[in-house]
């Protein structure tokens, strides 16, 4: 059937993990286990600014082109990727335990399919036409992004490790728009499939920017919403308005970006303290051959000083006997 999507459920695809897309797209980075500087930011990522067009459209399929949340829809429904409960607590939960079922997203989110019997199978299928996938209505994503320093490589780096696709819907009742959290999706399960897609460009309709490059070159733009904390608080808990949220939002920006400029001016002290080191070292090498010789002419010197001397006691030996001899003739 033309433009439907239909999954056999107990057809069970093994999923790509991290370590398997490590293998195979060794060019993926990971943060390293051990950094001696970390911090976790969370961000909202608005589809319909103009940065973060190549994520939304188009907004439904057409022409064999798809945006991503209808492709993460997808994988979710072949069980090529893991989905994993939003918490109240708002934080991903990478466990068995918090593993969500694909057929009870569509429940939660009143999503229409059919469940079809087929012929030789006891199993029924999963049917979803194309235009019932929300795709239209993710209008945001969170994504989680990691800054630390590397010291082995005394680098920075800022990774995306996970990202939730957000339902934006209108309260029949109240018609007022609200945001529905959907799941959290492991980044690394998904690099293996964002390097097969095309990020769509304004600018560049040759563009052969994939989307894994989009988000490797951060060329999203998001506003922050939540830093990592002991006590878990999001700004909106401790900004009371919205004057002091843009302060805040930009405060943590400055940070991250003074953090790197701090490492690279420290690297540059190292390496001037580094050539001015050697350079002294040149030149105390300079002045220790000028030293060398210097003892020389001291050591010639006194050899002159006490040949002259043997002369002179030589001398006085030649003329004591002299006087002696005057003494006997007396």
């Amino acid at each position: 059937m033309k433009h439907v999507l239909s999954i056999l459920a107990f057809l069970l695809l093994i999923p790509c993990s991290g370590m398997q897309a490590q293998r195979q797209y060794p060019g993926i980075q990971q943060v390293p286990d051990e950094v001696i500087w970390k911090r976790e930011v969370y961000r909202s990522l608005d589809l319909l600014q103009s940065n973060n067009g190549a994520l939304y459209h188009p907004a439904e399929p057409q022409d064999g082109k798809a945006n991503l949340f209808t492709m993460i829809f997808k994988l979710m429904a072949q069980q090529k990727i893991k989905a994993y409960e939003y918490t109240l607590d708002g934080l991903e939960h990478f466990t068995e335990k918090h593993e969500v079922n694909f057929r009870d997203i569509m429940d939660r989110y009143g999503i229409y399919y059919e469940m079809r019997a087929q012929k030789g199978h006891r199993d029924s299928i999963i049917s979803i036409h194309n235009s019932d996938i929300p795709s239209a209505e993710v209008q945001t994503f969170f994504i989680k992004e990691v800054w630390y320093y590397d010291q082995r490589t005394a680098t920075q780096g800022t990774q995306v490790v996970a990202l939730c696709p957000v339902l934006n819907r209108t309260e029949n009742y109240t018609n007022e728009r609200v945001n529905l959290p959907m799941c959290w999706i492991k980044m690394v399960d998904l690099i293996p499939f964002l390097t097969q897609e095309t990020a769509l460009s304004n600018l560049n309709s040759a563009s052969n920017r994939t989307l894994s490059d989009f988000f490797a070159q951060r060329l999203y733009q998001g506003d922050i919403y939540k830093v990592a904390n002991l006590q878990n608080l999001s700004l909106t808990q401790y900004c009371h308005t919205e004057e002091e949220l843009h302060r805040e939002q930009q405060r943590i920006e400055n940070e991250l970006l003074a953090f790197g400029k701090m490492l690279h001016a420290r690297e540059d002290s190292i390496k001037a303290q580094t050539a001015t080191a050697t350079g002294n070292v040149k030149s105390k090498g300079k002045s220790g051959q000028t030293r060398t010789k210097a003892p020389a002419t001291i050591k010639t010197t006194k050899a002159k000083s006490t040949s002259s001397k043997q002369n002179s006691g030589s001398k006085r030996e030649l003329a004591a006997p002299k006087a002696s001899v005057r003494r006997e003739r007396r």
